[in-house]
């Protein structure tokens, strides 16, 4: 066999076949998935994270799911207890506050900063996005509107020629989007936040920019009343000192088996 011959089977190509994606693809899209279902609640604050069972629900190996929980631990949304286990953080109202203030400061210096006339494009964006939120009032499709939430900020960003901050505003706000999920969920209805949403929308393309600032902070700043309100009905689920922490996990027989 010729040296080349050897190559060949020793490097497989781009046409090679793999026993799944690369660790570190597999390990990004854990990460991702996992934040995700914190955020929006499907792991609620509190709950107790077990490797096996979520490798086993994303179908992948326990190593891209560990080193997700330890990223997601740095990031404060998860907190492990030695020799009890691993679980979603309680929501902590002083990061929700932190998020909020670097959130109020970039979107409303934007907004200040736009210059009229505002680009056809951008309006028809806007135009857009609100009417899809309202499809979201009529469905009552709350995990849509959250999306087209998001997507509306971000073209108030690109307004005001500051879209690239939309970065440094969203790698800030998991703990803020949890506190606006349960807001959400508890306190702000749907068509409430839509018509805050095109306040908004009708001082900026008036050319109202003081009025258009107002609005927006006014809408921002909503959290800090709903966080409060939800704290005093489900104390449960936010980080306070004092707070009692989960008691340690039973071993089953079924773990016992597989541990043996």
């Amino acid at each position: 066999m010729s040296t080349a011959d050897t190559r060949l089977e020793t490097n497989p190509g781009k046409g090679a076949s793999r026993a799944g994606p690369p660790r570190g693809h597999a390990r990004e899209q854990a990460l991702e998935t996992l934040r995700a279902e914190i955020i929006a609640l499907h792991l609620p604050p509190g709950a107790a994270l077990s490797e096996n069972e979520l490798a086993a629900r994303l179908g992948f190996s326990r190593t891209p799911v560990r080193e997700s929980l330890i990223i997601l631990q740095s990031e404060g949304l998860v907190y492990v207890i030695p020799q009890v286990g691993s679980f979603v953080a309680l929501v902590d109202p002083g990061r929700v506050a932190e998020a909020q203030f670097i959130r109020e400061a970039v979107e409303c210096s934007s907004l200040q900063s736009v210059i009229h006339p505002v680009a056809r494009v951008d309006l028809n964006a806007l135009t857009e996005n609100l009417a899809r939120q309202g499809e979201c009032v009529v469905n009552n499709d709350a995990d849509k509107f959250f999306e087209l939430d998001e997507d509306y900020h971000r073209i108030l960003l690109r307004i005001g020629g500051h879209e690239s901050s939309w970065r440094t505003v969203h790698s800030h706000k998991a703990h803020l989007d949890r506190a606006r999920r349960l807001s959400l969920g508890n306190l702000r209805t749907l068509g409430a936040l839509v018509e805050q949403h095109r306040s908004v929308a009708k001082s900026l393309v008036a050319g109202e920019m003081e009025s258009a600032v107002a609005s927006l902070r006014a809408h921002l700043r909503e959290i800090f009343d709903d966080v409060e309100m939800i704290r005093s009905a489900r104390p449960e689920l936010f980080q306070d000192a004092g707070k009692s922490l989960p008691a340690r996990k039973r071993v089953g027989l079924e773990d016992r088996a597989q541990s043996a």
